[in-house]
């Protein structure tokens, strides 16, 4: 499969797992809102554990979720997916959600599973928002880092260049069902917050947003504390942070990835001794399919295990 969309798409509609059964925990923050944590394992079993992330309107139910999850339980992790605020099914409490730079809530659930497993590893795994938003992390606790390794997928690691690219060609159908997704999100909140007032949009409005730069500055930008949509995408992305990390970081992506441009990609004087950048000429976004159509292999899975198992064994 080397078409840039079939390697996107072909897991959404073909990819049929099981839901794996999981533990609910639900996770307070500090502000009083929450986000709910899946678990695959024991927390208790002693196995390093695995932290995922999801990508923009992504859950439990996401086949690549689903996918990793089974391949890691398969080679004795426990893992965990955090959910991003609203993304698990029941809406979070406060009118603010996520987004791609939002660090805060990842570092605060971290910080208790350190303090509740202080003897075991930590890792992490993110795809495509999420994955900006782990790079961001790491870069920003440098040596504090809670994190003994990670991997990020598909990560729109600039922004901007990754909105105005997506609203572009036939990646415009990707736009419009993900800001559908994000509108719908939205329209939930005016049920329980007077929205009009805090983000000076009428409710019936909400079906005039069809691009992520507009969501972004009518609704991330000023809910989240950013000044504009450039703002947050300036803040936000996660290339200026690759520098600072300090931790064995490894970074998946497809040069065909039908979301961004392949520009976005850090040259070799951006990225430190302890990131590996492995960069495939085919997988799409969050793809990355080998094998033929009818006997597919998911090989990013396969790729990830062996990075951890690799630094179990170098511990």
């Amino acid at each position: 499969m080397k078409n840039r969309h079939f390697q996107t798409i072909y897991s959404t509609f073909f990819r049929k797992l099981s839901l794996l059964p999981f533990k609910l925990e639900t996770f307070i923050l500090s502000d009083g809102d929450f986000v709910d944590c899946h678990w695959y394992g024991e927390e208790q079993a002693d196995y390093p554990i695995v932290v995922l992330y999801h990508g923009l309107a992504g859950s439990y139910k996401s086949p690549y979720i689903q996918g990793i999850l089974l391949a890691l339980k398969k080679s004795a992790y426990t893992v965990v997916l955090m959910h991003f605020r609203g993304c698990s099914g029941r809406s979070n409490n406060l009118p603010r959600s996520y987004h791609s730079g939002d660090t805060q809530d990842a570092k605060e659930f971290l910080t208790q599973l350190k303090q509740r497993n202080p003897n075991k590893k930590l890792y992490a795994v993110a795809y495509s928002l999420g994955a900006n938003m782990l790079l961001k992390l790491l870069g920003e606790m440098q040596e504090k880092s809670l994190l003994d390794a990670a991997v990020a997928i598909s990560a729109p690691m600039q922004l901007d260049m990754c909105a105005s690219f997506i609203d572009q060609g036939f990646a415009k159908f990707y736009q419009k069902n993900l800001v559908k997704e994000l509108n719908k999100s939205l329209d939930k909140k005016y049920d329980k917050h007077p929205m009009q007032e805090i983000i000076s949009l009428q409710r019936e409005k909400i079906k005039n947003i069809h691009s992520f730069w507009d969501f972004d500055a009518i609704y991330t930008a000023p809910v989240h504390g950013f000044n504009s949509a450039q703002d947050y995408y300036t803040k936000s992305s996660a290339k200026q942070f690759l520098k600072h990390i300090q931790v064995p970081t490894l970074i998946i992506h497809a040069k065909d990835d039908p979301f961004m441009p392949v520009d976005i990609l850090p040259n070799k004087d951006e990225l430190p001794s302890c990131i590996k950048l492995e960069v495939s000429e085919h997988g799409g976004h969050v793809g990355f399919i080998g094998g033929t159509f009818l006997n597919p292999t998911y090989w990013t899975e396969k790729r990830i295990t062996e990075f951890f198992d690799s630094q179990n064994s170098s511990l």
